[in-house]
């Protein structure tokens, strides 16, 4: 890859937009993320396929986590990378594994709730914690596999200024040689996608007609369909977006011109970010989706309420103490 066949643009106000809010995504979803696996790990009381599935998820976003520091840092120097080929094509890859990773397990959860709701007696609701254990191995290999061209060839190349180094995955190159990520990246979307819209549709008809709205555990499910749709629609449609106007523009007639991409580029290295986000905000589907999680969250707020309690009972004991005291007196 080189600056000879591929498009590099400089966008100052993006080293000034793009780091504050890769920041504020690693803080909140390191700490969100890595206290979710913590829960799993030694408060989660029993294992099931679904658990399976949000351990996995939270294990994809806390990975994407550990490589937003590199890329802040890239965007901080105006798209300059300083670690070497082989760091940008080890991150870049992390990153595109852990994003396809988070969509596959997000469809996985909506797929169990479908079955749980729409098909209670269905044999794929027994399924053991081993046999899950095994598809969300399969489902990392085939993640793996998605992404592991990126680790085939040089993804560190010359900037748009002299001395500037880029380290790209989506790179915008004439010779149609990174094709084959933008259409990865879009059926790794549109398949998952289908699926959970689907999925959506079929529970909420069936809640429909057997009028089961009320019930706990349904509207847990539906709380949990709706996260995974919110997540599909807002964190991924508009960088899949952006990747289909690229295409088209590289099939219009003035696609040797690098000038017309520019406004679609900077449109996606903004909605990227969205999908950083997503791994931000999935604890919040952890907790509706998670007895477990909810009774440690629970437990977490009754603490300093107990606390207070306890201190305000000491508080009155003290006080009835010296008023004995002083009638003794």
């Amino acid at each position: 890859m080189t600056n000879t066949t591929c498009c590099n643009f400089e966008v100052r106000f993006l080293s000034y937009l793009l780091p504050p809010v890769l920041i504020l995504v690693f803080v909140l979803g390191s700490l969100f993320n890595g206290l979710s696996l913590w829960i799993f790990c030694f408060h989660n009381k029993s294992w099931k396929a679904s658990t399976v599935w949000l351990f996995n998820l939270a294990l994809a976003d806390f990975l994407l986590m550990v490589c937003l520091p590199f890329r802040t840092d890239y965007y901080l120097r105006h798209k300059h990378w300083q670690y070497g080929d082989i760091p940008c094509r080890l991150v870049l890859f992390v990153l595109s594994m852990s994003r396809s990773g988070s969509i596959f397990f997000l469809t996985l959860v909506a797929t169990d709730r479908y079955f749980r709701v729409v098909h209670p007696h269905h044999r794929i609701n027994s399924v053991s914690t081993m046999c899950a254990a095994g598809i969300a191995c399969v489902v990392w290999l085939i993640t793996i596999a998605g992404s592991v061209f990126i680790l085939t060839k040089r993804r560190e190349f010359s900037g748009g200024s002299e001395g500037l180094l880029a380290c790209e995955s989506f790179a915008i190159c004439l010779d149609y040689s990174e094709k084959q990520h933008d259409y990865i990246y879009l059926v790794q979307f549109f398949v998952p996608l289908a699926t959970v819209a689907f999925c959506s549709c079929r529970v909420i008809l069936r809640l429909r007609q057997r009028n089961l709205d009320r019930h706990a555990k349904i509207k847990r499910a539906v709380q949990c369909m709706v996260l995974v749709g919110m997540a599909f629609c807002f964190c991924f449609l508009p960088s899949v977006s952006t990747r289909i106007e690229m295409l088209r523009l590289l099939d219009s007639p003035q696609w040797q011109d690098c000038n017309i991409y520019r406004g679609a580029d900077t449109a996606f290295y903004i909605s990227i970010c969205l999908t950083y986000m997503n791994s931000m905000c999935n604890p919040l589907l952890y907790y509706f989706s998670s007895p477990s999680f909810q009774a440690f969250y629970l437990k977490i707020a009754k603490c300093p309420n107990q606390a207070a309690s306890e201190s305000e009972t000491n508080d009155q004991v003290a006080n009835t103490y010296q008023t004995n005291e002083q009638l003794q007196q």
